[in-house]
């Protein structure tokens, strides 16, 4: 038995407690059948970077030999940010990757990203790993290598070469002990920013908050710091940094909707008419701001694969999540990279007489909810979003591109199905408190009667 456990495989990675989930002999079965899928793609040269977690070493170790065992020529780039790896894959146009990561999950987690060619494999083709894995077809065995490679400093020479600032800017970063501390100080550093670290020393453990950006606990270390330090602003990261989060001087959050209202200006000021993306969970307001702008907007599916995949089908120049996911294609690869969003928006700061807190107060204003959660089996959740297209197509427009989006005269609402979680995912927007607590109980009065009438 190789120890697979089917529930690991998520909708866009591996991932699962490291010791119990991620034994040795799965992290071989799952490795060889990625090196099935490489080998009938064609793919020969294929590059491995891992996180700081306790777990990762010993992962590497079983990954890149058993890679290796397949005739694949393995760059094993050591301890880095999830980005950097997906930049060593198009900076030198490489095969593929695989990545050793449990992104924010708590230490005791780790997990596996794949990359075949440029893309990342999620949905069906992770499950096509997960069958593949069980059933041992893999490919004829071979000699293969395993180079050593540091990729960090071409990653920073590229940046700083990419990126510009006009003043120069107090900055405090928040690492959350993950990956981006081994890059973001001294990349903006170089870039001629003030910069004050908070936990910054990579320690996979997560000794001082968990390393998730898009909760305001997490975020009370650099609010803090931020005003102690009478800093312009203040950036965080998740465990591998590829999702940012941000405050401004006045020590206020800016989720990544808002982040995209700021990148979007910016970008559509020098590019007229290109097209920006986000997904059904990102505020009217980045919507309403792109059209605005002479923007051609696209509402997508929530997930961070969908959206990457999305942004070269349609060559759009930004795209991102409410989540803190930034994918930029405007002098970059279009993949999501937090340190990279974050160097990109110390530039928009340093060519602005305003502040970032005077131009987060220049976007509209918007009372939302953050994403709610409500479970429903995996079965049920996919019954009653259909029922709930159904119940509101009638009476409202309703964007059916990923469960509900429906649209009131005062504001939406958002009902779909987790792809991670037995779960339904709510989100309420409205441009008034009164108007929002209407369509919250219009909707929940629904969702009530919707699981009754179908018995879930």
């Amino acid at each position: 038995m190789n120890g697979l456990q089917e529930a690991i495989f998520r909708e866009y990675d591996i991932r699962g407690i490291a010791d119990s989930e991620l034994p040795n002999q799965a992290v071989q079965a799952i490795s060889a059948a990625a090196a099935a899928v490489f080998v009938r793609e064609k793919k020969q040269t294929i590059v491995v970077g891992r996180d700081g977690r306790p777990s990762s070493q010993r992962i590497r170790d079983v990954v890149t030999e058993t890679l290796a065992s397949y005739g694949l020529t393995v760059i094993d780039i050591g301890v880095v940010p999830t980005p950097v790896v997906y930049f060593a894959v198009f900076h030198h146009d490489l095969d593929g990757a695989m990545v050793i990561t449990a992104s924010h999950n708590p230490g005791e987690y780790n997990g596996l990203k794949v990359m075949v060619g440029k893309a990342a494999l999620y949905g069906d083709a992770i499950r096509e790993l997960y069958r593949l894995a069980c059933a041992g077809n893999f490919a004829p065995l071979k000699s293969g290598r395993v180079e050593i490679r540091d990729i960090i400093p071409a990653y920073l020479e590229y940046v700083q070469t990419n990126v510009t600032l006009k003043k120069p800017l107090r900055v405090v970063i928040d690492a959350g002990n993950g990956t981006a501390g081994l890059t973001a100080g001294e990349l903006y550093r170089r870039l001629g920013a003030e910069v004050t670290e908070l936990f910054c020393q990579l320690d996979g453990t997560f000794p001082n908050h968990h390393p998730d950006p898009t909760q305001p606990d997490n975020l009370k270390d650099i609010i803090a710091k931020v005003h102690e330090t009478k800093a312009d602003l203040g950036i965080a990261f998740d465990g591998d940094a590829d999702r940012i989060g941000a405050v401004d001087g006045l020590g206020r959050i800016l989720w990544g909707d808002q982040l995209m209202v700021i990148f979007a200006r910016d970008i559509l000021l020098r590019h007229p008419g290109a097209t920006v993306i986000s997904e059904v969970k990102a505020s009217e307001v980045l919507y309403s701001e792109i059209r605005r702008l002479g923007g051609v907007p696209i509402m997508w599916k929530a997930g961070h694969s969908l959206i990457k995949q999305k942004i070269f089908q349609e060559n759009a120049l930004l795209a991102g999540e409410v989540s803190g996911h930034i994918f930029f294609h405007d002098k970059w690869f279009g993949f999501d990279d937090a340190v990279y969003a974050g160097a990109r928006l110390l530039e928009v700061l340093s060519r602005k007489k305003e502040t970032l807190a005077e131009i987060r107060d220049s976007i509209p204003p918007a009372f939302n909810t953050p994403e709610l959660r409500v479970d429903a089996s995996d079965e049920a959740k996919f019954r009653i979003v259909a029922a709930v297209q159904e119940h509101f197509r009638s009476r409202y427009p309703v964007n059916e591109i990923d469960g509900a989006r429906i649209t009131f005269p005062h504001g939406w609402a958002l009902v779909r199905a987790s792809n991670t979680q037995p779960a339904l995912v709510v989100r309420f927007e409205a441009d008034s408190r009164e108007n929002l607590d209407q369509i919250r109980r219009t909707v929940e009065e629904a969702l009530t009667a919707i699981r009754k009438a179908i018995g879930v």
